[in-house]
């Protein structure tokens, strides 16, 4: 890696047969990632208080759509897992992503979060972006070392190993997300459904390597 860099990760969702499209340029292991992300989803939609419906039909009879943007250039890795599992809870919770906070971590199926690499230039990225909190795999917290003692002050670390502990720290409280949205939609002259800006809580911030 030479450096790191902020990628956005954009969700949608349609009516559909349950697929999941996947776009921008990256390569198998990242989609490896975001189908890792929602089969977690689809695993613990009562947790995640969603109402499924008979049958499972929310998610069955429901596309989803998973965008990373610059697709100019290559991206892969498995660290996009938990910004990929943000953004799809953050979808089907109706619950904001916290916009001061970016993260990397690698998931798995069964929830837990493993370490990554380029720890040093992932943060190094965040601070130059004015991000506030960093969301970070707990094997990654002696990585820290190597940050430089100003981007330690001016940064706040979160240290997670379980996809629950991820989506606490990284999603607005749910009253706060309603209220946001609901000046959105005040501050909308073109209505709900139509094409405006993407909506914040449709997005996550991925700490990426640069290749």
């Amino acid at each position: 890696a030479a450096g790191g860099e902020i990628l956005v990760v954009e969700s949608s969702r349609m009516g559909g047969t349950g697929e999941l499209l996947l776009t921008g340029c990256i390569g198998d292991v990242m989609q490896e990632s975001a189908r890792a992300a929602l089969t977690w989803i689809r695993s613990h939609t009562t947790q995640l208080k969603l109402d499924v419906g008979p049958d499972d039909n929310l998610l069955k009879l429901t596309d989803v759509h998973v965008h990373f943007p610059a697709g100019a250039t290559r991206k892969d890795g498995p660290s996009a897992g938990l910004s990929v599992l943000v953004a799809l809870a953050s979808l089907f919770t109706g619950r904001l992503a916290r916009a001061d906070t970016a993260m990397s971590g690698e998931l798995t199926l069964r929830g837990s979060v493993l370490p990554v690499g380029g720890v040093k230039e992932k943060v190094l990225a965040a601070h130059r972006s004015g991000l506030r909190r960093v969301i970070l795999p707990a094997r990654n917290e002696p990585d820290l070392v190597d940050v430089s003692p100003q981007a330690q002050r001016e940064l706040s670390f979160v240290f997670v190993s379980t996809a629950e502990g991820c989506l606490r720290e990284a999603l607005e409280p749910e009253q706060e997300s309603l209220e946001a949205r609901a000046g959105e939609a005040d501050g909308n002259d073109e209505g709900v459904g139509a094409h405006a800006s993407l909506p914040v809580h449709l997005l996550a911030r991925h700490l990426a390597s640069r290749l």
